[in-house]
């Protein structure tokens, strides 16, 4: 007669190598939502930004007089963004029709992404007639200390 008092380790250890599997799946999906999800919060803030500033000034000619600290207070809105860094809005040196959304705190592959997206309200994006994105930025660094910028006007 032949007694069995549990499983064997090797039943063990193939159960435990299928959760890991699964587990680091897992990890993978989530993590890839998650990246996706701030990208998709930060379109969305830059376009309230957007929306906020050419309610506020559009009476304006220009935007010269343009003050981050004010124009988030007026929007009802915070300059942090979700990646722990923060917007910033300014007037383009160049052109004062023009204003700057300047996104910062980006890591390389988040700063890359928000580069190469499509601004279709941008500046940059009309003048090419829709080939250039419109953004530009510096996505040299791994840590966090990446900025875009977005010039939005006429």
């Amino acid at each position: 007669m032949k007694q069995e008092y549990g499983r064997s380790m090797i039943e063990m250890l193939g159960v435990l190598a299928i959760m890991g599997i699964i587990t680091v799946g897992a990890i993978g999906m989530i993590s890839t939502a998650m990246r996706t999800q701030k990208r998709s919060a930060v379109n969305d803030e830059v376009i309230s930004i957007v929306t906020g500033v050419r309610q506020i000034l559009g009476e304006y000619d220009d935007f010269s007089n343009i003050d981050s600290s004010t124009i988030f207070g007026a929007i009802g809105m915070s300059n942090k963004n979700p990646y722990g860094g923060a917007y910033t809005v300014s007037v383009d040196p160049s052109n004062s029709h023009q204003f700057i959304v300047g996104i910062t705190g980006l890591g390389k592959s988040d700063c890359e992404a928000l580069t190469t997206k499509a601004w279709s309200n941008s500046v940059g994006y009309q003048m090419s007639g829709g080939r250039a994105s419109g953004a530009t930025g510096d996505c040299r660094n791994e840590n966090g200390n990446n900025t875009v910028q977005i010039t939005f006007g006429d």
